[in-house]
This record gives structure tokens, sequence and C-alpha cells, in this order.
């Protein structure tokens, strides 16, 4: 498949600036709040209004931190709204209705806020007794991403997405065949009605154990050969074979420990400079939420490096595993167009912000890949 003419690259690139003005404004908007409520001690008074009403802690920490996080929900929810919805559209890229939309985001609202609450919850109740929160924080939340990787594709996705096995047939026996080739055991192959919201295409390996299942969306099985869809699903495989999700956890709960670390020190230098009751003071939640996308943004380019060079991997074990370097090659030219992705963004932006080698760049490499021998 020819590469994408330069009109349609400069549509890509428009998309995706305009995309990370938008994700750098949220940021921007999110410091700006946090930091608001830490100058001018609105949290303190809120917590001291709180306390009128009730001696429970935790419910007085659920309330603080629902009243807090639905204030930033209003304010950013413009931005979201333009960002996945408004924008995508206008760039073709979904055609879901405004009503069913905003359905997911309320179940996506509803669930982050369970875990989030839940998250705050035990963090708080540690800082209370223990000052070694941090290394039990963090091996408790190792403990919830585990349990999230096991039940996300049975539990989670169905609550987004229809799900349904892939009927019988020669692509589901040739899956099945190059997953037991590989050594990636799975319990099945199941289709996603990603068509009823959007024209983009993927596939992924999902779970752990007896959850682990291959996902392809229905999209990519109307849109692409039978190597193509091969290749793709090779490289997803190959997350499994080389134990990415086991070590992607592990770098996850490192990330946390560092996180809470750092914020332990520093929630106990802030509730001196903030006259807290201390460090587990509700009143220093937007003090805590500071430090955490601080610490989040310092990270996110050594996390995204790191998980570039596992696709980079998975995208070598593909081209060794498939017959035709051509079928991986035009699988990704085609996932470029659906996906509108941008070929070759500029290196800072792949360097902070890209979880994935620029397509461009992947193609270029499996072009000058040797071929194989089977």
């Amino acid at each position: 498949m020819d590469a994408r003419s330069a009109p349609e690259e400069s549509r890509a690139r428009a998309y995706h600036r305009r995309q990370l003005a938008l994700s750098l404004t949220e940021i921007a908007l999110s410091a700006v709040y946090l930091l608001a409520l830490v100058e001018t001690g609105a949290a303190v008074w809120l917590t001291a209004w709180i306390r009128q009403w009730t001696s429970r802690w935790w419910l007085e920490l659920a309330i603080a931190v629902m009243i807090l996080a639905a204030t930033h929900r209003l304010l950013t929810m413009p931005l979201t709204w333009i960002a996945r919805y408004w924008l995508p559209r206008r760039y073709g890229l979904l055609h879901q209705s405004l009503g069913r939309w905003l359905l997911d985001v309320l179940k996506a609202g509803l669930l982050g806020a369970g875990l989030g609450l839940a998250a705050v919850e035990i963090v708080y109740g540690l800082l209370r007794v223990t000052p070694w929160w941090w290394l039990w924080g963090a091996a408790i939340f190792l403990a919830g991403y585990i349990l999230l990787a096991l039940v996300a594709p049975v539990w989670l996705v169905p609550l987004f997405y229809r799900v349904t096995p892939l009927p019988d047939g020669p692509l589901r026996t040739r899956l099945l065949t190059l997953a037991e080739r590989v050594g990636v055991p799975v319990t099945g192959i199941w289709v996603v009605d990603q068509s009823r919201k959007s024209h983009t295409a993927n596939a992924a390996v999902t779970g752990l154990g007896r959850t682990r299942r291959i996902l392809l969306f229905d999209t990519l099985l109307n849109g692409f050969t039978p190597d193509e869809i091969a290749a793709v699903v090779a490289h997803e495989l190959a997350h499994q074979l080389h134990g990415d999700v086991r070590r992607g956890l592990l770098v996850q709960g490192a990330l946390t420990l560092v996180t809470f670390w750092v914020a332990s020190h520093a929630l106990t230098a802030g509730a001196r400079w903030l006259a807290l009751e201390g460090p587990a003071d509700p009143a220093g939640l937007p003090f805590f939420g500071l430090v955490l996308l601080v610490v989040s943004l310092v990270a996110l380019p050594m996390a995204n490096g790191w998980s570039r060079h596992v696709e980079r991997s998975a995208d070598r074990f593909a081209l060794e595993t498939i017959p035709d370097a051509g079928a991986f090659i035009g699988a990704m030219e085609r996932l470029a167009g659906l996906n509108l992705a941008e070929r070759d963004p500029h290196p800072l932006e792949e360097f902070f912000f890209y979880s994935h080698p620029a397509i461009g760049r992947r193609i270029a490499e499996a072009r000058h890949f040797p071929p194989t021998l089977t």
C-alpha cells in the first residue's frame, strides 16, 4: 500500500497538534485548580465545614474527595468534550451519537470515581496508622493493578462494547494456531463492536491466565486482509510471550512506590507549611494531588520510553513470526489511515508523549527488516 498523501498527512498533523494543545491545556488547568485550592485555603475551609456534619474521618474524606473531584470535572468537561467528541467527529474518527457518548462518559466516570475513592481511602487510612504508608500503599496498589488486568476483559470491556465470539472459520483457526505455535495459550477470540462508535481499528491480547483472550475490533476484520490481521495479532501475542504485561505491572508498581515515597516527604513538609493537623488531614488533598501531578509528569517520558522499547521488540517478533513483512507494513499503513496517526511527529513530542514508536518509524524499520526463512 502506498504511503499517505501529503494532504492526508497534513490533516493528521493538524489533528494531533490540536489534541496536544488540549491535553496541555487540561494539565495546566488542573495545576492551576490545585494551586488555587492550596493558596486560598479553600480545602481547609471545606474540611472544617464537613466536620460540622460528621466526626468519621473516612466519611469526611469521602465527601471532600467527591466535592473536589466533581468541581475539577466540571472545569475540565468542556475540554473533554472537545478532545474526545467534537474533534474526533470533525476529523471523521467518531460517529457515535452525543447521547451514547455521554453514556460512556458517565459509565467511565462512575467506574473511575469508585476506584479513585477507594484508592484515596486506602492511602489516607494508611497515613493515619503508619509512617511506612507509602510502602504498604504501593504493595496494595500493585495487587489492585493485577486484579484489574485479570478481570478487565471479562467485566470491564463489556461495559462499553458488545463482545461476541469470533465464528468458526479459517481466520479463527489461523489465529488460534498462531497463538499455540508461539506458546501463548488463549481462552478464545472475541470481536469488539468498535464500528458502532468509530472507524478506528485495533486488536489486543488481554487478561491473565484463564481470562487471557484475543480481542479484535470489527473494523479490523472488515478492513484488513487475513495476513494483516495475523501480523497485528502476532505483535499482540509478543507482549504476552515476552512477559510485557507482567513487566508492565511491575514498572507501574515501581512508579507508584517512588511516587508515594516522594509524596510522603512532601506531605510531611507540606503539613507544617499549610498548618494542617498532619499528613493525613483531608485538607491536604489538593497539595497531595499537586505532588502526584508533578511526579507523574516527570515520570511520563521515562514510562513512555520503556513502552516504546517494548513495542519495538513486539514489532520485531511479529516480523520474525509472519511469513511476509509486507503484511505487517500493510497493516501499519491501514492503521495509520483509520486511526489518523501522525506518521512522523516532532522528536520531542514522540519522546514525551508517545507510548509507541511513530508509525512512520515502525514502517521504515519493517521495510529494512531481514526476510524470514520460513
